[in-house]
């Protein structure tokens, strides 16, 4: 396979990382000289053929030690501020980009151009059930909103909490509506299978999944049901498939219930509690390894069932820290792509899966915008 697959990869959590080890001091951190306690810099991100990058801007649902005062909505506006950051100290390389012409020009550009980010909100708290406040993250860049994370919000039901909205609210059907006019993509990852049903009810445009894998591969929540897979792909969007082991490989993912059950017994069911670590080291039973092979199968899958125009690929680097072998880190991307190579996958397929897809359904959004 001649030349590297450019990537434009839907979900990266370094800005998360930097806050919570550097406390969001860029001095403290240099990109361009490797971080090796990361995932992601910027010689591994050339290496993998990264043109492009969703860049989170995570905050938890919870509250913890890394947050500020200033709540949901303000703890997302400095990891906004902190992306634009990154550009302004890294120009050579990496360049915001706010429309899919900018992350296009960025993309075509060729090897050594800035590497496009872009901007995504994960999770529906950080508006805080305000609109106001979701205008004012598309204002500042932010380009597609996870509905929810790891929790249900006041309007949205996550896949790992209990239901208790039925999906969405009716303040949530008015979130989706509102992201439609503003060209912001609605991205159904975390959420439960409800939600992803209303909210493809209810957008007039494509919806996105930005990190997650194929339920019908691996039974694990944060999967996407084959009906909802090929809902996504009649209304144009795009499912792009994670590499977080417990999603990708059923024996991982069984592990990790029981780890959890037995952690639970043992009195911690919080990943921030001190004595995590030290269960952590104890707990008998060493954890199964997910393969490329796995991720392959459910990128296969989603071809099958959406597909070649509706899968991508979010890896969610740095904000995992279980991922398969061979998939380490960002400059990992190639190995997948020469796996998809000796299953037959073309060039041109390829392309799609690894950019094309994303940066189509991204168009295809701000064509129904309506400010």
């Amino acid at each position: 396979m001649a030349g590297v697959i450019p990537v434009l990869d839907g979900h990266n959590d370094l800005p998360w990382e930097l806050r919570a080890r550097f406390n969001r001091n860029l001095e403290a951190c240099d990109l361009t000289h490797g971080v090796p306690q990361f995932h992601t810099d910027i010689p591994r991100l050339r290496a993998g053929g990264v043109r492009g990058q969703f860049w989170s801007v995570f905050v938890p649902g919870v509250r913890t030690p890394h947050l500020t005062s200033t709540g949901f909505f303000g703890d997302t506006c400095q990891q906004i501020d902190l992306v634009h950051a990154l550009t302004e100290r890294y120009p050579g390389d990496l360049a915001l980009a706010t429309d899919s012409a900018t992350a296009r020009r960025l993309l075509e550009a060729g090897d050594d151009a800035p590497i496009a980010s872009l901007i995504g909100a994960e999770g529906g708290h950080a508006i805080e059930h305000d609109l106001d406040k979701l205008r004012a993250l598309h204002a500042r860049g932010v380009r597609y909103l996870t509905l929810t994370h790891n929790e249900n919000n006041d309007w949205a039901d996550s896949a790992t909490d209990q239901p208790v909205h039925g999906g969405l609210s009716a303040f949530g059907h008015e979130v989706i509506r509102e992201m439609n006019r503003l060209g912001m993509m609605v991205d159904l990852s975390h959420t439960a299978d409800a939600t992803m049903r209303a909210a493809l009810a209810t957008s007039t445009a494509p919806v996105m999944f930005s990190h997650s894998s194929a339920r019908e591969i691996t039974n694990h929540p944060r999967n996407v049901p084959d009906d909802v897979l090929a809902a996504t792909a009649a209304g144009g969007g795009i499912c792009m498939v994670t590499f977080v082991a417990s999603f990708v490989s059923s024996a991982v993912a069984e592990w990790a219930e029981e780890y959890a059950a037995a952690a639970r017994a043992a009195g911690i069911d919080d990943w921030q509690d001190p004595r995590a670590e030290d269960f952590d080291l104890t707990y008998p039973v060493s954890r199964p390894d997910a393969t490329i092979d796995d991720v392959v199968a459910h990128i296969e899958h989603v071809r099958e069932v959406a597909g070649i125009d509706h899968v991508g690929i979010g890896g969610d680097f740095d904000g995992t820290t279980w991922l398969p072998a061979g998939l380490q880190d960002v400059a990992s991307y190639p190995r997948l792509f020469a796996a998809l190579a000796d299953r037959g996958w073309s060039r041109t397929d390829l392309e799609k899966l690894g950019w094309r897809n994303a940066l189509s359904t991204f168009a295809r959004v701000e064509e129904c915008a309506t400010t």
